[in-house]
């Protein structure tokens, strides 16, 4: 995938630079980030220059990640890294993908992070023909679940045991947001399940 750049009326979303790796490490210096996330703690320089200038590029190149830093148009302040990621089944019939995202805590509570994410799932839909977008965080992240729900993912439950945080099997909050969910349609039909229907 050629790397790719969308926008809000706030936002500015794009690949990751060089210039980028100071601000990507002060705010995985956030012990609320790598709590939560997969990222490394402690968070070194060594980390933030790999993610920028190794693991993203990386993921644009080979289909497995498409990330983005988000940024403030205004003043070209980091917000968050966010993108689409688990794209084993990005191809047809899957047609399905991840949304993932971390946000600097200084950048929190303005609706930032909800702006950037409709952006990349109007981008999953209209561009990239996804049918199913997923959403997972480990249970008790109610901040991530805050942001999924605005951005308007329908919570599918908790899976037991589904993220290995520290050496621990812990259970995840999951939800999905499919583009009927939008008033849009999808190529492949969606038959949902019926409870009351007898079964065939």
């Amino acid at each position: 995938m050629e790397p790719t750049t969308l926008t809000t009326g706030r936002l500015l979303l794009r690949p990751l630079e060089s210039s980028d790796v100071d601000a990507v490490l002060a705010a995985c210096q956030d012990p609320e980030i790598p709590r939560w996330t997969t990222v490394p703690s402690p968070y070194t320089r060594a980390h933030a220059v790999d993610f920028v200038e190794q693991v993203s590029p990386r993921g644009w190149r080979d289909d497995t990640s498409y990330n983005f830093g988000v940024f403030t148009r205004e003043s070209g302040t980091l917000v968050s890294s966010m993108g689409l990621v688990r794209l084993a089944q990005l191809a047809a019939p899957g047609r399905q993908a991840e949304l993932g995202y971390w946000t600097a805590k200084e950048q929190r509570g303005r609706g930032y992070t909800a702006e950037a994410g409709r952006a990349v799932c109007d981008w999953a839909f209209r561009s990239l023909g996804v049918e199913r977008l997923e959403w997972v965080a480990e249970a008790g992240n109610v901040g991530s679940r805050a942001v999924a729900l605005s951005i308007g993912f329908v919570m599918e439950g908790t899976v037991r045991a589904k993220i290995v945080q520290d050496g621990t099997r812990r259970d995840a909050w999951s939800g999905a947001l499919l583009p009927s969910d939008w008033g849009r349609e999808s190529a492949t039909a969606y038959l949902p399940y019926d409870a009351g229907q007898p079964s065939a």
